[in-house]
């Protein structure tokens, strides 16, 4: 038996193991499983792995996808740049257990926005500074895309607040991103404090929450008649490219 997993917290919010499930289903192998490993401290990720001897994969979700890397052996260049982890690969040697660490969140929302994007779609708004938000930047500085960070905290160098946002910022920032968990289960609602009236047709409002599936930000972005995603398809691309990472040490 292999395993695989997803730690964070809490968990209740996560498709993960839903989603690995059908697909270990689907390939046929009853030899795979996904566990949901929830712990309060992120220190406890070793203890986590010695305990469970078949696990080869680990998801990192919210609050750990930047403090979780000074837990692990290595970090791939992508971390480097993005600073945060949603996926580690797990081996063992006869003296050591080696955790590697890379993010495959950045792929996913890229393919997950790219059908979405049109030419007016220049600027964008990252609601949130987390291991999220450090993916969206590190794919928007990719494709081009300028983008102002909007933080609780005013005094965060680089951000605006949330108070600071007005009809300009509105109008100038075609794509808004919530990367934050405001309207995340069990909190569904809750939605990001923004002037949702001053969206208009040409706005491209995403969340990176996928449960509920239909957020109160989307809800409220889509009345003023915006283009409204959630992150489903980016959980489906980054959950197939971490599965790419894993699938070696699973065959």
């Amino acid at each position: 038996m292999k395993l695989f997993g997803l730690i964070g917290y809490p968990l209740e919010h996560s498709y993960s193991k839903q989603y690995f499930e059908k697909k270990f289903q689907s390939m046929e192998r009853s030899d795979l499983e996904y566990k949901l490993f929830p712990t309060e401290d992120i220190s406890n990720l070793k203890q986590i792995i010695i305990a469970n001897p078949e696990l080869t994969g680990l998801n990192v979700t919210i609050p750990y996808k930047e403090t979780v890397i000074p837990f692990l052996s290595e970090i791939d260049e992508l971390v480097k740049e993005i600073g945060a982890v949603n996926t580690i690969a797990i081996t063992r040697n006869e003296s050591d257990i080696l955790t590697k660490g890379t993010c495959t969140d950045a792929y996913g929302f890229q393919k997950a926005i790219e059908p979405y994007l049109k030419h007016h779609h220049k600027k964008a708004l990252i609601l949130g500074t987390g291991g999220g938000s450090k993916a969206v930047q590190y794919v928007f500085g990719k494709m081009g895309i300028e983008f102002t960070i909007v933080s609780r905290d005013s005094l965060k160098p680089g951000c605006i607040a949330y108070l600071n946002i007005n009809k300009k910022i509105i109008n100038d920032h075609t794509i808004i991103v919530n990367t934050s968990p405001s309207g995340m289960f069990p909190d569904v609602s809750e939605c990001p404090v923004i002037p949702y009236f001053y969206l208009t047709t040409d706005h491209l409002v995403f969340d990176l929450i996928y449960n509920p599936e239909d957020t109160v930000f989307m809800k409220r972005a889509r009345k003023q008649g915006a283009t409204a995603v959630n992150g489903l398809e980016m959980l489906y691309h980054q959950a197939d490219r971490s599965w790419e990472i894993w699938e070696e040490c699973a065959m």
